[in-house]
């Protein structure tokens, strides 16, 4: 599990791709590099990978094809950023919201905002997924927990502080990006609940 509370930035060292495949190498900041072992699990632009190999502070993923069909982990390259977050171990402060690392799908950076100060996202997506994305409710982007601002047609955006800026690779998005989007489980529950009740309830 993950609490959508990104620890940084990882920098790609190397790719090797293959048919529906992809051996995927970053190098962690050092100081995120203690106590790795060989099948632990680290949220790669939120989605949760584990680890084939390790040394010092470099770490291989293996992707297999549904994980290059459903984020946007085979379009990087070495050389790219981006946001990892160690798995939560018991006694972690919960600062985000409980993330489980299996990204629904990608949303597409469609407009920024820039105010003095601040930054607002906004994200197109698809249309089975909108009845998961309530105002103030949570969603993970790129393994980020955030709260959901406006919300319209397909649309919806994000409000994003200096330090989330800073920390991930947010501060350097631009129109197009493609994002990995992981809905909230606990709202996807109740939606789903309340849906299937109401079509028990019409027959």
């Amino acid at each position: 599990m993950f609490t959508g509370i990104v620890q940084g930035k990882a920098t790609i060292t190397s790719i090797e791709k293959y048919d529906q495949f992809m051996r995927l190498q970053l190098e962690l900041p050092a100081e995120r590099a203690d106590n790795l072992q060989l099948g632990a699990s680290i949220a790669v632009n939120g989605t949760c990978l584990t680890v084939t190999a390790f040394e010092g502070n470099l770490v291989s993923f293996d992707l297999i094809m549904e994980t290059l069909r459903v984020t946007n982990l085979g379009t990087l390259s070495a050389g790219d950023q981006v946001n990892f977050e160690r798995a939560a171990r018991f006694g972690d402060e919960i600062g985000g919201h409980l993330l489980s690392g299996h990204v629904h799908d990608q949303v597409t950076i469609c407009q920024i905002e820039k105010p003095e100060n601040n930054c607002i996202l906004w994200f197109e997506v698809s249309e089975e997924w909108m009845k998961y994305i309530l105002p103030k409710g949570f969603v993970a982007l790129n393994g980020c927990s955030l709260t959901i601002g406006e919300v319209e047609n397909n649309r919806f955006n994000v409000y994003l502080i200096p330090e989330t800026l800073g920390l991930t690779v947010f501060g350097n998005a631009v129109i197009g990006n493609k994002v990995n989007l992981e809905i909230d489980p606990q709202t996807q529950a109740v939606v789903d609940t309340v849906e299937r009740y109401m079509r028990q309830n019409q027959n």
